[in-house]
């Protein structure tokens, strides 16, 4: 399971997979979070939403396809309460449920659901700090949509809220707390291929590095934990039935969700990974991380053994920056976006 990682630069030249095209410009810059930007494909339509996060405000950036016309928007954390302190958004993601999409901001107050465009708030959830240690941090992170009407979302506590998302209207509630992680919920992930017999739907990730895969539906089910090996967990997907886990030591780690067996594991960066995104239809997987390396690799099954296999295709310098987030902008990988600390603009690269 083991895969040698080829050396940077070897080969370099014949696999040039990607070019650099035009960036764009963000009104401010991105912070230092872990999956610090999210892509949301119109279909039909020839545009892509992106949205970073800065203190207090997310930037969302509406462009083109041609990379000509742009459009602004910027949404801020609303204040729990008789909040004086202004809250600080920890991240934002695009949920594409099958009858409609929520854009979902998360903060130290709570968690914001707008219309995709970011037009109108449709809920608000406050945090319960009473749940929370006194010395602790309250926040909430970690955002997927799940099982065709549910949204989740994890807490500095622990725990993940399961939301029910009615079809079209505001009556979004509670519908489940799950309370497996000890530790702040890191990353949210849910299948984006066919989950095979047995798999579970969806992974959750904390800060300890515990991984947690779960059957959606009316009653989630908690199917396998992956035990934590001393490393934080940033950044998690989930892929045909494979969980695919990047951590703060580097590593990109392959477990099978049905089981949590370990499948392979690749040193990929030589810093912390802070984003991982794979490309459903081509199980193209992307990592960026903190040495300012940004990834392709290509996830696959061996029909034979049925062996996880990860190969390596593509490495990016996107020099002096810290990665800090990183997205396909389609469902074939066949292009990217990244953003990084302290950037004002988002790079973008597509297959040459």
């Amino acid at each position: 399971g083991r895969c040698p990682r080829g050396l940077p630069g070897a080969g370099a030249a014949s696999r040039r997979m990607y070019r650099k095209e035009k960036s764009i410009q963000l009104k401010s810059s991105s912070a230092a979070l872990y999956n610090n930007l999210s892509v949301l494909r119109l279909p039909g339509r020839q545009l892509a939403c992106f949205s970073a996060v800065h203190g207090p405000s997310l930037n969302v950036v509406s462009a083109a396809a041609d990379g000509l016309g742009f459009s602004h928007r910027q949404l801020q954390a609303k204040e729990g309460g008789m909040a004086v302190s202004t809250s600080v958004l920890t991240q934002a993601a695009w949920c594409v449920l099958p009858s409609r999409v929520l854009l979902v901001l998360t903060s130290q107050k709570g968690i914001q659901m707008y219309e995709s465009d970011g037009s109108i708030m449709v809920y608000w959830h406050a945090l319960d700090v009473t749940e929370h240690p006194p010395a602790q941090a309250v926040f909430a992170r970690g955002i997927a949509a799940a099982g065709g009407r549910f949204i989740c979302v994890g807490t500095s506590s622990g725990l993940v809220l399961v939301f029910d998302i009615p079809t079209k209207g505001t009556n979004i509630t509670v519908s489940e707390v799950l309370e497996h992680h000890h530790d702040a919920i890191t990353d949210i992930a849910a299948e984006l291929g066919q989950a095979p017999d047995g798999a579970g739907d969806l992974v959750t990730a904390d800060d300890a590095g515990t991984l947690c895969v779960w059957r959606t539906g009316e009653e989630f089910t908690l199917l396998s934990k992956i035990p934590a090996f001393g490393c934080t967990c940033s950044s998690v997907k989930l892929w045909n039935g494979v969980v695919a886990a990047g951590y703060g030591n580097g590593q990109i780690r392959l477990y099978e969700a049905a089981t949590g067996l370990l499948r392979a594991e690749v040193n990929a960066h030589a810093r912390w990974i802070y984003a991982l995104d794979l490309a459903p239809q081509t199980g193209k997987l992307l990592s960026g991380a903190e040495d300012s390396f940004v990834h392709v690799w290509k996830l696959s099954r061996n029909p034979d053994t049925d062996d996880v296999e990860i190969e390596h295709c593509h490495a990016e310098c996107v020099t002096d920056t810290q990665v800090c987030g990183a997205r396909f902008c389609d469902p074939e990988g066949n292009s990217f976006a990244v953003t990084g600390y302290d950037l004002s603009e988002i790079f973008r690269y597509s297959q040459a």
